[in-house]
């Protein structure tokens, strides 16, 4: 925004016998102050939060409230970019003047503006990802008046802590990135951490977060996670060197477009056989971030331990009970086992088309 006092710099000579007589050759600058009206052009955004899942769409919202003498500009150019964690860079989305709009990268014929009006400049994104998560900024420029504002797009979803066979504290932050990307999530931000420890999350193991850091999220203090006679909160190691730094990594995922499922069969099977007898199915062997997304948001509950594709074998239990965690509503964990045992039945995604 163009600010309201304008500050003007003049370097005039000062007639001052005193000042003269001790600095001769000395000029003096004034500051001079020249105060306009307010501003004519304003942005305002209904809601500084939208919620929605991926797959779904969702509308960022943003207005100009203007002076009604100013005449509109065919040339006004109203920019959408994505803010970064730390505020420092800022990706492409969309950007129009008059006729001419152009949408950025993997926004790329998924976004486009809400037309209902001529002061309408909110946003619509459809197909929404994972990785659309974030801060969007809305900026408006009609000749010397401009505005901006923010908009945060929350998703509905899960997060879990993540670590390979290799085992734990063995990821960097590209392994982590890819770790999640492999099982159908993205590297979870600090907001999500936050508030699945909000939720009650307790997990006493670092991990990657999205902005660089490593922290953990303790709702028990005990001994061996910061000491018993701490408070409850999010332990924090800090920004972390992103190719040295190995830890284990927090993901998140939302809803899926499909169906996850235990694939009745007469009996159990090596994890070969298990890849092998999802694609008979028409299926795929399920990944870690949709058993965690069945679990959490469709409320699949099954006391089978089955295999996943990383090789580890889990099962989700939404319903606890005798022998099927008893104590906590949980994915449970039954290691990396050797990939030959035939102990196990499998856990399958069909994918909708």
């Amino acid at each position: 925004m163009i600010p309201a006092l304008i500050c003007a710099l003049v370097s005039v000579s000062v007639a001052d016998n005193a000042l003269d007589v001790l600095y001769p050759d000395l000029e003096f600058s004034r500051t001079i102050y020249v105060t306009e009206d307010g501003p004519r052009l304003t942005l305002v955004a209904e809601q500084s939060k939208v919620v929605s899942r991926r797959g779904g769409n969702v509308t960022l919202p943003c207005k100009i409230q203007r002076d009604q003498s100013l005449a509109p500009s065919r040339k006004m150019r109203i920019k959408w970019t994505k803010l970064t964690s730390d505020y420092l860079k800022e990706e492409d989305v969309f950007v129009a003047m008059d006729y001419n709009k152009k949408s950025f990268g993997n926004y790329h014929g998924r976004v486009h503006l809400q037309s209902s009006s001529p002061m309408e400049c909110s946003l619509v994104i459809t197909d929404i990802t994972l990785e659309d998560y974030g801060k969007y900024k809305c900026e408006v420029i009609d000749g010397l008046e401009d505005g901006t504002v923010v908009v945060s797009l929350d998703l509905e979803g899960v997060i879990f802590p993540y670590f390979p066979r290799l085992g734990r504290y063995n990821l960097n932050f590209y392994d982590a990135e890819r770790a999640c990307r492999d099982q159908d999530a993205v590297v979870a931000s600090f907001d999500q951490l936050y508030d699945a420890w909000r939720g009650g999350m307790d997990w006493c193991n670092a991990g990657w977060l999205s902005d660089g850091t490593v922290q953990y999220p303790i709702t028990t203090p005990r001994e061996p996670c910061g000491g018993k006679d701490t408070t409850p909160g999010i332990r924090n190691y800090g920004l972390r060197d992103k190719d040295k730094g190995h830890y284990d990594v927090f993901c998140f995922t939302s809803y899926h477009k499909g169906r996850f499922y235990y694939l009745i069969h007469p009996s159990k099977l090596t994890y070969d056989e298990a890849v092998r007898a999802c694609q008979k199915d028409g299926a795929q062997i399920a990944k870690v971030g949709q058993m965690f997304a069945a679990w959490k948001l469709l409320g699949y509950d099954r006391c089978d331990a089955g295999w996943l594709a990383d090789g580890s074998v889990r099962y989700p239990i939404s319903r606890p009970r005798r022998r099927c965690s008893p104590t906590e509503a949980a994915v449970r964990f039954n290691g990396f086992p050797d990939k030959k045992h035939k102990l196990y039945g499998v856990y399958c995604f069909k994918g909708n088309n």
